[in-house]
């Protein structure tokens, strides 16, 4: 089996050490074999980003469009290849993974765009005759820390945007899937990206994400992952006066109103909390609806998760895949076996772990009910198909229990009432709102952020993205 290399000043480049990326529908599969960095290595990978920094901060606007054109159109191209790599090393369905990857193709198309729309302004000075320009330059290098539930779409809106303000990256994907990390990094260098703008260092966090902690020659570091490395993260940035990013958890709710139409809040409910096998950041894990609607909500939302597929990921016919891995899986259960002996909660649905025709992480979607906002079930990110229901009385108080979490990511409500939905939309303590949609899926050309504990510094995606890959310079001139 070849070996997948490292991409380290242009040159591809074997590390000490290599595993093999398991398919988690089929752990007998393996879908390649992919080299790991030592942090000597990273070191070398650092070294490389900052020699070309300075070249590839002044290149014109149009060798940057060039490259992430080019990038953008081989994405389009290979979308089911690169889809189906996604669901066979991730256990996203191959419809999703597909999704994913035109996704990723759209973020390089908006940013191809953007190195042609970087604007500035001039105003005049309160000094006569004086001139005033400001700019916004690139910070240098950029250290991109990515995980493993959106393999190609998160390093997409992480190093388009990276590359299209001037900033030259190192890139550390998820040690559990290299694969989709490995295929960017190889478009990139073949759309003519110089020798050093991209070094792809593949590896342990523990590893290869402490030796970018640590290096002084990181100037901004973006990071996706959970909340207490994404703390770390911020501790060892504020360490160096290092600007960073952090993308981290979620306990989104979905408010069910009496007046909401019943389908679509089912549907919202089950694609918002299931879909993905629920490891979304953006899963609507509780689910609070009003006393009028509840029990017709919770038999439909139960049906509904009967007629669901729970199988091979690129299996026709598959609505969910597996877990990403045993340690997953683990997790999912220790939450499930919490939930089953939190006070009165109730599991009204699944939870089982599934034997299907391959070996593989199979877990049957789990629904509780009659569950308090007080429980762990409520409280923590359980990042697997695990959802919870929560009565309330009304509006006041589903909106009260929306946002009494720690986390304030993605929020959504189902209603037919302009009235409640405005209100929602201004009191939603949350970065992104939803209504009459599901909290998962955003579009690629605007924000994406939270608010609490679910993010920290300028938001990614869209226009917004300069706001962290570049710097403000406000320059005087006296002509």
């Amino acid at each position: 089996m070849d070996l997948h290399q490292n991409l380290i000043g242009g040159e591809w480049t074997e590390g000490p050490d290599a595993s093999d990326n398991i398919n988690p529908s089929n752990t007998d599969d393996v879908v390649g074999r992919y080299t790991k960095a030592d942090a000597a290595q990273t070191l070398k990978a650092i070294e490389a980003a900052k020699a070309a920094s300075h070249a590839w901060a002044r290149s014109n606007p149009s060798q940057r469009h060039a490259v992430l054109s080019a990038a953008a159109k081989e994405i389009f191209a290979r979308k089911e290849e690169l889809g189906d790599l996604l669901a066979r090393e991730e256990g996203k369905t191959l419809a999703e993974g597909i999704g994913e990857a035109g996704r990723a193709g759209q973020i390089f198309d908006f940013f191809a765009g953007e190195t042609m729309r970087l604007a500035g302004d001039t105003l005049p000075s309160i000094r006569p005759g004086v001139e005033i320009d400001i700019t916004r330059e690139p910070m240098g290098v950029v250290g991109i820390i990515t995980p493993w539930n959106f393999p190609i779409a998160i390093p997409a809106w992480k190093i388009a945007p990276a590359l299209c303000y001037g900033n030259t990256v190192v890139f550390k994907p998820a040690d559990l899937v290299p694969g989709c990390a490995w295929a960017i990094a190889d478009i990139l260098k073949r759309a003519g990206l110089p020798d050093g703008v991209l070094n792809l260092v593949m590896g342990r966090g523990s590893v290869v994400g402490e030796a970018m902690l640590d290096s002084k020659d990181i100037d901004a570091i973006s990071f996706t992952g959970s909340v207490a490395t994404g703390k770390h993260v911020a501790a060892k940035c504020a360490e160096h006066m290092r600007k960073c990013q952090l993308e981290m958890g979620g306990k989104n709710p979905l408010i069910v109103l009496d007046d909401a139409n019943l389908d679509i809040a089912v549907d919202c409910a089950v694609n918002g909390a299931y879909f993905s096998t629920g490891q979304r950041c953006t899963a609507s894990s509780r689910l609070i609806v009003t006393e009028g609607i509840h029990d017709k909500f919770v038999a439909a939302t139960i049906e509904k998760l009967k007629s669901l597929s729970i199988d091979d990921a690129r299996k026709k016919g598959t609505h969910i895949g597996p877990v990403v891995d045993q340690k997953q899986l683990e997790t999912d259960l220790k939450y499930i076996d919490i939930g089953k002996n939190e006070d009165n909660a109730n599991l009204a649905w699944g939870g089982d772990i599934l034997n299907r025709e391959t070996p593989g992480f199979y877990l049957q979607p789990a629904l509780f009910t009659e569950t308090t906002n007080s429980m762990r079930i409520n409280r923590e990110e359980i990042f697997g198909p695990v959802a919870t229901v929560l009565k309330a009385k009304d509006y006041d108080e589903a909106l009260a229990l929306a946002n009494d979490t720690p986390f304030g990511l993605s929020s959504g409500i189902c209603t037919t009432s302009l009235k409640y939905a405005s209100d929602f939309k201004r009191n939603a303590e949350a970065g992104m709102v939803m209504v009459n949609l599901a909290t998962a899926g955003v579009d690629p050309h605007v924000p994406f952020g939270g608010r609490k504990g679910s993010s920290y510094g300028p938001r990614e995606q869209g226009r917004y993205a300069a706001e962290f890959y570049t710097t403000v310079k406000t320059a005087y001139t006296l002509p």
